[in-house]
């Protein structure tokens, strides 16, 4: 088995007074991933500042070191990444475990299925549960193999990469940023042009990071809402440092608790801003919320600015379905605000959380109706009854292993009248480490039962 689990530790919430002051949540998980293996790619030394020093994260480094790189911390947040070039992976010793990284280990599933050494990929027993044969179908027909998979195309998973990959055209089946980096990633050490359509545009941290790097990448639009992203193969990439911002996703949970904490007013402090990355603040917005960007900039090719955040009361939205490749990860702290506000909230179209770290949409539904809030499940949307700024909670929120999951439930316990519980918060760590004592620093009553 994998790196097991931790002894679970439950966390608890209880109504807290205002929230107020200044914070920086950790890095972007995504741009982290990719700052590690991008300079495994690259020629030479990249400085990687505001790295996301989570499990996920670092299970990455651990994975570019297996493949030939170096990926040294120097200080907090501070890395030094020495790449060996595209085209100039070597063959790992041992397997790669990536724990609960799922963007780590898809990611590098591309890397590795773009180069001629073989690779076992394996995880924890919520990795080893999410299905990996999207991202590899592509990879195989760019010329990789899977050498051995568990039932339903599962980790652990080894995969051997072709002598030369073969550039491709692919149409995503679904809007996945993982599906399309793996797939640009291969088709970096492919000749001639890897092309990856998307219907729907997603995340797009692997494209600006290509160009940040010395790659050709053109990218046009396709369709209504849709991309065409086209890369010249065999680059040489160079070195270039990183400055990863905070992450949008991580800033949710600060963000959300001081909406609903009556006479909160935060600070949350370079926090990205991708267009691609923001559809929460867009929908928080239409729903009322006061959140201000203050100081708007560009870092490392991303936007960026300090988002102050004021208490107040919110509305039921409809939330369409075109919206959520900009905000999947967020869907369970939106459930959270939605038992706060006035009327009924209906997301639409979310089919992809039900292959996240849990069957999200479930587990989402599971602990409102915990909480005491009217929630109901029809095809892939979620319908929440807002409360009204009265939300009962005092139950117990099962967090089947998701970081996510936990961290939602504990914002909604510091708003609701009796509190809230989570039976693990054990596993914040693989995207926020300092959750607890950053909600702490703010005024937030979250405690670990120990």
């Amino acid at each position: 088995m994998s790196a097991s689990h931790p002894i679970p530790v439950p966390v608890v919430a209880r109504p807290s007074s205002a929230l107020k002051g200044r914070v920086r949540v950790p890095g972007d998980k995504s741009i982290s991933h990719r700052a590690l293996l991008f300079g495994l790619l690259a020629i030479g030394e990249t400085r990687v500042t505001g790295l996301l020093e989570g499990e996920d994260v670092l299970r990455t480094a651990d994975a570019v070191r297996a493949l030939g790189g170096v990926a040294t911390r120097v200080g907090e947040g501070d890395w030094r990444v020495i790449g060996v070039g595209v085209g100039g992976l070597q063959e790992p010793a041992s397997v790669l475990d990536f724990g609960n990284a799922g963007t780590g280990s898809r990611l590098t599933m591309g890397v590795v299925a773009g180069h001629p050494i073989t690779a076992t990929f394996d995880g924890d027993a919520s990795l080893r549960k999410r299905p990996m044969r999207r991202i590899v179908d592509p990879l195989i027909k760019m010329g990789a193999e899977v050498i051995s998979e568990e039932a339903g195309g599962r980790l652990p998973m080894t995969i051997r990469g072709p002598r030369e990959a073969v550039p491709i055209v692919y149409e995503t089946p679904v809007p996945s940023a993982q599906i399309k980096s793996a797939v640009l990633l291969a088709g970096l050490n492919a000749p001639g042009k890897t092309t990856v359509i998307e219907n729907e545009a997603s995340r797009d941290h692997t494209e600006r990071l290509l160009r940040h790097f010395g790659a050709e990448v053109l990218v046009e639009s396709h369709g209504p809402y849709g991309r065409r992203i086209t890369l010249t193969g065999q680059p040489e990439l160079k070195a270039s440092d990183i400055v990863v911002p905070a992450d949008p996703s991580s800033a949710a949970f600060p963000l959300v608790a001081a909406l609903l904490v009556p006479g909160s007013e935060i600070v949350l402090e370079s926090v990205m801003t991708n267009p691609l990355r923001t559809g929460l603040f867009t929908t928080l917005r239409e729903m009322g919320a006061d959140i201000e960007e203050l100081n708007p900039r560009e870092e490392g090719g991303e936007t960026i600015a300090d988002l102050r955040v004021r208490a107040g009361a919110l509305k039921g939205v409809d939330v369409p379905a075109e919206r959520a490749p900009s905000m999947i990860d967020e869907y369970p702290i939106l459930a959270v605000a939605a038992a706060f506000a006035a009327g009924e909230t209906r997301m639409r179209g979310l089919h992809e959380l039900r292959v996240k770290e849990s069957d999200r949409l479930q587990a989402v539904a599971d602990g409102l109706v915990a909480a005491g809030v009217a929630v109901r499940i029809e095809g892939d949307d979620l319908i929440v009854t807002g409360q009204n700024g009265i939300v009962r909670g005092g139950g117990e929120a099962a967090t089947y292993l998701d970081h996510r999951i936990a961290m939602a439930f504990l914002v909604l316990g510091l708003a609701a009248r009796e509190g809230m519980r989570v039976d693990d918060g054990a596993m914040i760590a693989t995207s926020f480490p300092s959750f607890i004592p950053l909600m702490r620093g703010l005024g937030g009553d979250v405690v670990e039962e120990r």
